[in-house]
């Protein structure tokens, strides 16, 4: 299912849906946490974005195991490709997990403005926060890996 779209590959096709989702997700909850003032105007953009966010992470690390399955047979490449690959892979898991974390963080932070406390909703701020940095984080190592792993020479 997450091997090939139209006979591509679909990984390559499939990272540009998290690389766009999950920093939208990171800046759109932080502006939601941090400027009271905006809320209601973007409420309904995190609430999508928490949704297409982690939907896109896990669709790139899957279609990504399968294109690694597709180009190498399950087993490593030879020389420097191989440290470029499994830095690369490495990134993964934590990108899937801390975008899964802010989606969830974002959603309760958007519910929490509307039903709860001042506190709740400070406290649920900064842990959004720190999430959106942290995904922020692994969604460009992750990339950023990526592209050396195929473009370096």
């Amino acid at each position: 299912m997450f091997d090939q779209i139209f006979g591509l590959p679909a990984h390559p096709l499939m990272i540009h849906a998290a690389v766009v989702f999950i920093p939208l997700l990171a800046v759109g909850s932080i502006a939601y946490g941090v400027v009271p003032r905006v809320r209601p105007r973007i409420a309904w953009a995190v609430v999508l974005l928490a949704i297409a966010a982690p939907a896109a992470a896990f669709a790139a690390k899957e279609s990504g195991e399968a294109f690694f399955e597709a180009m190498f047979g399950g087993g490593l490449p030879e020389g420097p490709l191989a440290a470029r690959v499994q830095e690369h892979e490495g990134y993964a898991n934590p990108l899937v997990l801390s975008t899964f974390g802010l989606a969830v963080s974002s959603l309760l932070l958007v519910y929490s403005s509307r039903r709860w406390g001042r506190v709740t909703t400070a406290v649920l701020a900064v842990l959004t926060v720190l999430l959106a940095l942290t995904a922020a984080f692994y969604v460009l190592r992750a990339g950023h890996t990526g592209a050396t792993a195929v473009w370096a020479r």
